[in-house]
């Protein structure tokens, strides 16, 4: 008697040509990061200054959208749940989570953000920028800036042109993707806080080329 082979035979065999076809996907592989990117401008002063515009207006529009700030004494517990929902929320996908000061940064390297002279949105960073958008808006208890930042190549006025753009096209992503618009503010800080200066490789220049949002606590 001659026995055919069994469903899960059969899926091994197809999987070797499609994986997907028996309801399996394979994950992409980790991005590596710049060496010592962590490390690098953490201190840096617009890290730990005020929210972009002001933490005076844009807690009046925060307040004008009904979002409750947070009492002082929750903020550690608050930014600590945050912080580990993001961490979770991205790993493996390349990029860091840092804790500055009363801040949370999310730090995305140009592999993951924009191809050189554009503004345009690579389709991965599309896919990055929606996994922190789902932490981010249900965690709404939180200004959010969107930062962008350029190598050193090219003039400064391009330059500071052209991350003005790619931050309004992060913020702009955010919003239509439910994080709420009174939250989220833009800037592009140019070539004004290069993680590496002089840039000796292309590896450097890549990592100047970098976004980040920075996230802090409403607390009225």
């Amino acid at each position: 008697m001659t026995r055919r082979p069994s469903i899960q035979l059969t899926c091994i065999f197809i999987g070797a040509l499609d994986l997907t076809a028996c309801g399996f996907r394979q994950s992409p592989p980790p991005l590596a990061r710049p060496a010592a990117f962590i490390a690098l401008g953490v201190g840096a002063p617009y890290l730990s200054g005020d929210v972009i515009g002001g933490t005076r207006a844009r807690a009046a529009k925060m307040r004008a959208a009904k979002i409750t700030p947070l009492a002082p004494q929750a903020v550690p517990s608050y930014l600590g749940e945050l912080e580990g929902e993001l961490r979770r929320q991205t790993a493996g996908i390349g990029l860091d989570v840092l804790r500055i000061g009363n801040s949370i940064v999310v730090r995305i390297p140009a592999t993951l953000t924009f191809d050189v002279g554009s503004a345009s949105l690579k389709p991965q960073f599309g896919a990055t920028l929606l996994e922190i958008s789902r932490t981010v808006k249900s965690r709404n208890r939180t200004f959010v800036d969107v930062l962008a930042h350029s190598d050193l190549s090219g003039s400064d006025k391009a330059n500071q042109a052209l991350s003005d753009r790619r931050a309004s096209a992060v913020a702009a992503y955010l919003s239509g993707h439910g994080v709420s618009k009174a939250r989220v503010a833009s800037r592009g800080l140019g070539e004004t806080s290069p993680l590496y200066n002089p840039e000796n490789s292309e590896t450097e220049k890549a990592a100047n080329r970098r976004v980040e949002i920075r996230l802090v606590p409403y607390t009225g």
